[in-house]
């Protein structure tokens, strides 16, 4: 082991259960809400708050894991008309950039929908993709050499990355959370049943765009992770169930998986929130190494799932959000929870989603203070 590593070195070294010199300290960013609360709670303004945190703790601002990116862009050219459709009883009716007709409260704007900077709850009241005709006008929309896809310096920012000492990554919708952007999520549930072949149709389209849209990517010698969104999961159960999740996602995982580790990828996350534990198995078996968030309110435990799967998935995340909003002793008996399994390798922990408002500036820096100390960074 290196006495000291680069962030990079680190985050790989963790991941794949290998021996870091520290682990990497990720604590969770907060959203939009949550800043102004910190700033009304003392977070100076107009300085980065990792800067302060970092001061307040002690730690080495460079400490904070990062991830460098490339700029590919998986999404729709062109994108839908983002325009408000109606104004009524502080609710905004919108068309989103995916094409879908959504309800949301006049409090934000279309952008929020794009942008994520926020907890946006929407009510859905028509999808893009009702039918095959309309399958055959989105994909136009998703042309893999559509100029734009990669941005004009691209090889010169390949060229700059071969000296980086963070990792580089991208990521992308996998199947599910895809098909059920363009159809709904229950409309695509009753499609799975009813029109499964259609189902498949959408799905080995997606499979091979993002396969053709990435090639490039991973051909430039410099991608260290490939991040898959799914969100396929409710507090207790998936969404769809193991059998057809390994009938109609399991091929694209595979594929994808398969393409990044001939690439010399170390790392392929999966992104879903809620109850994984059903499908933690299948991700290894498509080659998956890595997954996140690990969320503790859906009755996901860390320590059981590394009693289960040992050293063939990796964890980042994994610290209950509704814990650090308690304060005290809680985060400390929180951190006691999971430290077993930051002791055994192969997981970064952090707030187990984006950082809620209900969690103070005080209890944040309490919580973020306990994590570094068992990370090895105080």
């Amino acid at each position: 082991m290196k006495a000291t590593m680069t962030p990079r070195e680190r985050i790989l070294e963790t991941l794949t259960f290998g021996t870091p010199d520290k682990i990497p300290f990720a604590p969770g960013g907060p959203r939009e809400s949550t800043l102004k609360r910190w700033h009304r709670e003392g977070l100076p303004e107009g300085v980065p708050w990792q800067a302060t945190l970092a001061e307040v703790l002690g730690v080495p601002p460079d400490g904070f894991h990062k991830t460098l990116g490339l700029g590919v862009n998986f999404r729709m050219m062109p994108m839908f008309e983002e325009k408000v459709l109606e104004h009524r009883d502080g609710h905004y009716i919108v068309q989103d950039w995916m094409g879908n007709i959504t309800e949301i409260s006049d409090e934000f704007d279309v952008t929020y929908i794009r942008r994520a900077v926020d907890f946006v709850t929407r009510k859905w009241h028509k999808f893009p993709v009702e039918n095959r005709a309309d399958f055959e006008a989105m994909k136009r929309r998703y042309n893999p050499d559509e100029p734009g896809r990669y941005p004009a310096d691209f090889d010169a920012r390949v060229e700059k990355l071969k000296g980086r000492d963070a990792i580089v990554a991208f990521s992308f919708s996998g199947v599910f959370w895809q098909l059920r952007e363009w159809c709904g999520f229950e409309p695509l549930c009753m499609l799975l049943i009813e029109d499964p072949e259609f189902v498949r149709e959408m799905a080995e389209f997606w499979t091979a765009y993002v396969s053709q849209t990435m090639a490039r990517a991973l051909e430039s010698g410099v991608v260290d992770c490939v991040k898959i969104s799914e969100d396929m999961a409710y507090k207790e159960k998936s969404m769809i169930s193991p059998a057809m999740t390994r009938e109609f996602l399991l091929p694209a995982w595979t594929r994808w998986a398969s393409e990044a580790r001939q690439a010399g990828v170390s790392l392929i996350d999966m992104d879903s929130d809620g109850k994984i534990d059903e499908l933690i198995p299948i991700w290894i078996e498509a080659g998956i190494n890595v997954c996140d968030p690990i969320e503790v309110a859906a009755g996901n435990d860390i320590n059981a799932y590394r009693a289960t799967f040992g050293k063939r998935m990796a964890y980042r995340q994994g610290v209950d959000k509704r814990c650090i909003a308690k304060g005290g002793d809680v985060i400390e008996a929180e951190l006691a929870r999971i430290e077993p399994a930051v002791r055994s390798g192969g997981f970064v922990p952090g707030c187990d989603h984006g950082v809620p408002s209900d969690i103070s500036w005080p209890d944040f820096i309490h919580y973020s203070r306990k994590l570094a100390e068992i990370t090895g960074w105080l």
